[in-house]
């Protein structure tokens, strides 16, 4: 089927800002879009030319529905030169350089598929810095007293994967270093934590452990040794801290 003058297939771009398998706001309370930034190489002059075109095509449209014959003074358009900045001054990253920027986005998830035409189902092959090819349609507005031209996203082909963008960083990169040795000032704390025997009888609910009688065997939990039951055979106990009554000062057995 023809696309439509306003319609165009890219050749093979580089996404960017990826929001194709779940819908994104730009900012709180705005409406939750699929879309992608478009990387477009300034080498591509073919595809740039069909963009030009369509913009323009889309522009007359609008005179006539959107803009009631009048053509705007200053006409705004989605594309923007890469080596230059951003509508806010700003400049783009450095993924942008030699490259037209376009943002194309859609109210319904797009279809994507690979060069086989089999769709795309697993997450992990979709991110910021794939190359693909891209369908979009431009259309006309007048919003908010500003009139312009804008970018639907159509289908979307991944061509091959590329270096991801962004913060992403891989699991090789984090662990192949090995285990991280702790610093001096994580040390001196692991080194005050040494256990070792209490200077002194020790505390458990403000009342003192339970000591043995003189000449009797040490109570149970006490530490050492207990005697066993029906017979003077001492066996060791592990040391368990016993729950004293605060009240009363008997062992809570």
């Amino acid at each position: 089927m023809a696309l439509k003058p306003t319609q165009v297939t890219t050749n093979e771009i580089r996404i960017s800002y990826e929001h194709l398998l779940r819908s994104y706001a730009n900012k709180p309370g705005a409406e939750e879009k699929y879309s992608i930034t478009l990387l477009i190489p300034k080498s591509d002059i073919a595809t740039k030319q069909r963009i030009d075109a369509a913009i323009q095509a889309a522009a007359q449209e609008g005179l006539a529905s959107k803009w009631g014959g009048v053509y705007p003074a200053q006409l705004n358009v989605p594309i923007y030169d890469g080596d230059g900045v951003r509508p806010n001054g700003e400049a783009f990253g450095p993924e942008c350089k030699g490259h037209w920027v376009m943002t194309a986005s859609s109210r319904q998830r797009p279809e994507i598929v690979d060069l086989g035409l089999n769709p795309i189902v697993e997450a992990t092959e979709i991110y910021s810095g794939i190359y693909a090819n891209v369908n979009v349609n431009f259309f006309a507005y007048f919003n908010s007293g500003k009139k312009g031209v804008g970018c639907g996203l159509g289908p979307v082909q991944k061509t091959r994967d590329g270096e991801p963008l962004g913060n992403h960083i891989s699991a090789a990169e984090v662990f192949s270093s090995g285990p991280v040795q702790p610093t001096q000032s994580m040390a001196a704390p692991m080194q005050a934590m040494q256990y070792g025997a209490p200077a002194s009888t020790p505390q458990y609910y403000g009342m003192p452990y339970p000591q043995a009688a003189a000449g009797g065997p040490a109570p149970y939990g006490a530490g050492g040794f207990a005697t066993a039951p029906g017979g003077t055979a001492s066996i060791p106990m592990q040391q368990t801290p016993q729950m004293i009554n605060p009240i009363t000062g008997q062992l809570i057995r």
